[in-house]
């Protein structure tokens, strides 16, 4: 069960750290996320610029699921290539819905392989996703 003890500490640990949920002074991508069946709402803010996020945060309310995948994210996307973090965000998203990842896509996910399992939750889904999606649909409206 070390698995389960190591998840349960890696969620109580970003739950509680506010290194990530905060306000960024200069965001250039914006977008919010909602979940009205729990009432998670998160405000996913980057600083991108010439193609790299210089800077990453999110604020609002949301369960210690929905945070602790926001703040493990942003520690993830920091200082990478918005192509690099859109394939990040799809291998978390694939890895979710229980597709295979090859090991390199795994070895990307960094800490946030260990919420491999919240795709047996159902209701938790949601929660897990609610501020990868949210950098999706930042990164998209990059591309446009």
């Amino acid at each position: 069960m070390e698995l389960d003890r190591i998840y349960t500490e890696l969620i109580m640990e970003h739950n509680k750290s506010n290194h990530n949920k905060r306000e960024l002074e200069k965001a250039t991508h914006v977008e919010r996320g909602h979940n009205p069946n729990c009432g998670d709402d998160l405000t996913i803010q980057l600083d991108i610029e010439e193609g790299v996020i210089k800077d990453s945060a999110f604020a609002g309310v949301g369960c210690a699921i929905s945070t602790a995948s926001a703040s493990i994210l942003m520690d993830i996307i920091k200082g990478r290539k918005v192509d690099e973090v859109q394939g990040i965000v799809d291998s978390f998203l694939k890895m979710i819905k229980k597709e295979d990842l090859n090991q390199e896509e795994r070895n990307l996910l960094g800490d946030s392989i260990f919420l491999e399992n919240i795709s047996n939750m159902p209701a938790r889904v949601k929660c897990a996703t609610l501020a990868w999606n949210g950098v999706r649909v930042a990164l998209e409206k990059e591309e446009q």
